[in-house]
């Protein structure tokens, strides 16, 4: 009998769907099939690879709705988002192709008395591993850049978005030679097989502790690897910052997709000058926020992916409550939901400050100089993003001393095109995107000659 995963709709709790699990004991066949494939995969070069997922773009957007409809579904995304998400994907593929295959074009390198070619070569065997926040994006962020410098691919999505995934992925699939790209279902379980088999790179997106699990067991084999781990994302509010502005880029960042961000903004520090209006409007502008069906037009909020990511997320507001901090909007709600917290009085060593939510909470501390605040945001092992508010060259400088991958002044933390996706700390090891972002999935050589 065919073991299957089942997809659960966390708004309604209805099944979306089932897909076969992949058997732990295939493993092996999998990875060997996938090394059968790259070989040749590897000889067809780089413009021919890039013209075989070109060709995959036309079935991607024709089923954007329904791959976005899934991710809304699966994971409580609303509606318009997920299917914003699809489109996104899908308008950015053939640019994104281009781009990866611009950063792989062998180099020459002439100092006058040696001249050398610069490759960026297949590692082999990728394993790409996904979370279920962003199935597309991350999955685009991974697979494609694996796919086109010349490695054959075993796909692992989030067990909690298997079909989106999956549907994706046959999408490119068609387009592709036999066992070039390979879907394997299931939990941690399929995860670990995979991490421990013969392959050659593992790309993975996800969390803190997953990241270190899979570093340890890469150790024997010397894998190489790229992790996008979690974060804690710091907003610095400057005595100077124009208070509309931030209320209005917190009330997004904490709150949107439910907190289930890796950028989200999990701390604010907000200097006491601003922190009484701040505090306020923020409450206001969350209890405003309409949460409800994803599927509903008016909806903004959706619910957390599941009940575990719930009582992870209500474990951490009562410790904090029950720690003195003070709610000023939030409240009890049904099933899977948690409705937009606000909480403030919050100090560093509470756990809320330390471990990563992935809910819609914003934390306040208030702070009363820009030392106190980049001690208190530097605080914790993550370094993935965050923002700082103020006039520019204050703001430019309290960023300066921070210890993230990315920074935005006035803004989210995301970069200029072809800026990679980078964490600091624990946050990260290796990173996407960017030009040598996109190097990071090939084997860099060099072949040299004296002139």
């Amino acid at each position: 009998m065919i073991e299957t995963l089942q997809s659960i709709d966390p708004a309604r709790g209805d099944v979306v769907g089932e897909i076969a699990i992949t058997p732990v004991e295939s493993i092996p066949q999998v990875v060997a099939r996938a090394r059968a494939a790259q070989t040749g995969w590897a000889a067809m070069g780089l413009h021919a690879r890039v013209a075989a997922i070109k060709s995959a773009l036309p079935e991607i957007v024709a089923r954007t709705e329904e791959i976005g409809a899934l991710i809304s579904r699966e994971m409580g995304k609303p509606l318009r988002e997920a299917i914003g998400e699809a489109n996104g994907c899908a308008a950015s593929l053939g640019e994104h192709v281009e781009d990866i295959a611009k950063a792989l074009e062998q180099e020459t390198l002439d100092d006058g008395k040696v001249q050398s070619q610069l490759r960026f070569d297949p590692l082999g065997v990728s394993v790409c591993i996904t979370p279920w926040n962003f199935p597309i994006w991350m999955a685009q962020d991974v697979v494609i850049p694996s796919l086109i410098a010349g490695n054959s691919v075993i796909f692992k999505p989030s067990e909690k978005t298997p079909l989106c995934a999956d549907l994706w992925a046959k999408c490119l699939i068609a387009a592709l030679p036999r066992d070039v790209l390979q879907v394997v279902h299931g939990d941690e379980q399929q995860g670990k097989a995979l991490v421990a088999a013969d392959v050659n790179l593992i790309a993975f997106v996800g969390s803190r502790a997953a990241g270190k699990h899979i570093m340890r067991e890469a150790a024997g084999g010397l894998k190489r690897l790229v992790l996008e781990l979690g974060g804690k994302d710091a907003l610095i509010i400057l005595e100077d910052a124009n208070l509309d502005a931030a209320v209005t880029f917190a009330a997004s960042n904490c709150f949107r997709n439910a907190g289930q961000v890796c950028v989200s903004t999990e701390r604010i520090f907000v200097h006491e000058r601003l922190a009484d209006a701040f505090e306020t409007q923020l409450a206001i502008r969350a209890t405003a926020l309409v949460q409800g069906d994803p599927a509903d037009e008016a909806t903004q909020i959706g619910p957390m992916v599941d009940a575990a990511q719930k009582a992870h997320v209500v474990s951490l507001v009562n410790d904090a409550i029950k720690d003195g901090a003070r709610m000023l909007a939030g409240a009890d709600a049904k099933g899977n939901f948690v409705r937009p917290t606000v909480l403030a009085g919050i100090r560093a060593p509470m756990r809320i400050m330390q471990e990563e939510t992935f809910g819609p909470v914003a934390c306040v501390t208030r702070i009363s100089s820009d030392e106190q605040a980049i001690l208190l945001a530097n605080s914790t092992p993550f370094g993935l993003g965050g923002a700082v508010f103020g006039e520019t060259a204050h703001a430019q400088r309290v960023a300066s001393l921070l210890d993230t991958g990315m920074v935005g002044i006035n803004k989210g933390c995301g970069g200029a095109a072809g800026s990679p996706w980078v964490g600091a700390k624990e946050s990260g090891f290796g990173f996407l995107r960017g030009k040598t972002g996109h190097r990071q999935f090939t084997q860099p050589r060099v072949i040299s000659h004296a002139k």
